[in-house]
């Protein structure tokens, strides 16, 4: 049983004072001692803002990059996955009382954090063997990494290589096989495959890991860097906050009455983009292509008429399903299936229309991804759970622990 702790998480230098309290559980989820959280300054940029109490809303203002820069030991930084996916950690931001209190979970635990009648949403893309080392005719050396499949023989691709190919050029791709460069599509080069793009990428390519994992894709790579339920090919990056989820505990979200669905966003490498603007408005946002099937709608409005909150599972299904509502606010209509393409930049300030709660991981300092969990949980709740999270060890980025969290009280704040 979890309780509240009776320590109020604060600022032992003076400079911060969330409103959180803090309680750990054993791995049987039961409540352990409480424990102050300290709110060291070296860990996290805490200056930008002043606190705002727990539940309220932040009103929009000029965010600076700056606003989104921490400290992270780098052996925080997750290298390989756990031997189970289930195994990893869970920080549960829980603002069902006042004030609010972060949790320290397992992930198994995660069936206890919702109710009977919540939907899941789950992104299903599946993880390209997207990168290729070849040569030129000329014998130079190139890598590739494929963006995405444009066409049964076409694909998109940045290549790496000490000048740029023209088109016409032939490249040599793993000692296998010839492509052809068509024309350029900045910062991508347009690739003719001599077979079906799908099928040459899978028995050829080696599976791309981010770049902050410092080892090749490894037989344990190619599993653990999927999604048990990834069935559409297509991105170059993981949803990781799937990847916690193994197939026993979909069952048992599924006998206690969760409903589950799933989209398509095929990730591409634009979610390792660097924010390079110290005003983030700035920012050019990478494009993705999604799919929110007229199933996933349905289930959207069933979820709505019985009560249930809408979860998502990962940033990328966040995603999809705002821009897909978005959209539909922009032409005035209800939300309804939509196959697009999506540069949507969410950051403080932006009305959440569709989720409710969120599944994710702990994302890089000056991210886009930290702005999107600091838009819908609150800068100041996302500085104390990072300052919690790297205090009590948790493991970060794309194999690292996860998160739960729920949307913030906004003004008006539409739901669909």
């Amino acid at each position: 049983m979890v309780t509240q702790a009776s320590d109020r998480l604060g600022a032992s230098q003076g400079k911060y004072n969330s409103g959180f309290h803090v309680v750990r559980t054993n791995d049987a989820g039961q409540a352990a001692h409480p424990a102050i959280i300290a709110a060291r300054a070296p860990h996290l940029c805490v200056s930008a803002l002043s606190a705002a109490p727990a539940g309220r809303f932040e009103p929009a203002r000029m965010f600076t990059l700056s606003d989104f820069d921490f400290n992270l030991p780098p052996e925080l930084i997750a290298q390989t996955a756990l031997p189970e996916r289930t195994a990893s950690r869970l920080l549960e931001v829980d603002r069902t009382v006042e004030p609010a209190r972060l949790v320290d979970r397992n992930f198994a635990e995660l069936p206890s954090c919702i109710a009977p009648g919540d939907l899941l949403v789950f992104n299903d893309t599946r993880v390209l063997k997207a990168r290729f080392f070849g040569q030129k005719a000329s014998g130079g050396k190139i890598e590739v990494l494929i963006e995405r499949v444009t066409g049964t023989h076409t694909a998109l691709a940045q290549i790496r290589a000490s000048k740029s190919p023209g088109a016409g050029t032939t490249l040599r791709l793993a000692d296998a096989f010839d492509v052809t460069v068509g024309e350029r599509v900045e910062p991508f080069f347009t690739l003719h495959f001599p077979q079906p793009c799908l099928t040459l990428i899978e028995q050829h390519g080696r599976l791309p890991l981010p770049p902050y994992i410092e080892h090749d894709a490894d037989a344990n790579d190619e599993t653990r860097y999927q999604t048990v339920y990834a069935s559409n090919p297509g991105a170059v990056a993981a949803p990781t906050a799937g990847l916690h989820f193994d197939l026993p505990l979909l069952e048992q979200l599924d006998a206690m009455g969760v409903e589950r669905a799933t989209l398509t966003l095929h990730v591409g490498a634009g979610t390792f983009q660097p924010v390079r603007v110290e005003n983030i408005a700035e920012h050019r946002m990478h494009s993705e292509w999604y799919d929110l099937p007229q199933s996933l709608v349905d289930k959207i409005a069933a979820t709505r008429a019985r009560g249930g909150n809408v979860i998502a599972v990962g940033t990328t299904s966040m995603r999809a399903l705002e821009a897909a509502a978005r959209s539909a606010d922009e032409a005035g209509r209800p939300l309804a299936a939509t196959q697009a393409e999506t540069d949507i930049f969410i950051t403080p300030g932006y009305r959440f229309r569709v989720v409710d709660r969120l599944v994710t991981n702990f994302h890089l300092p000056k991210s886009t991804l930290l702005m999107l969990v600091s838009a819908f949980a609150g800068v100041e709740t996302i500085r104390a759970a990072y300052r919690h999270a790297i205090d009590e060890r948790y493991r970060f980025f794309s194999y690292g622990d996860a998160m739960l969290l729920t949307r913030r009280d906004t003004p008006e704040a539409p739901r669909v």
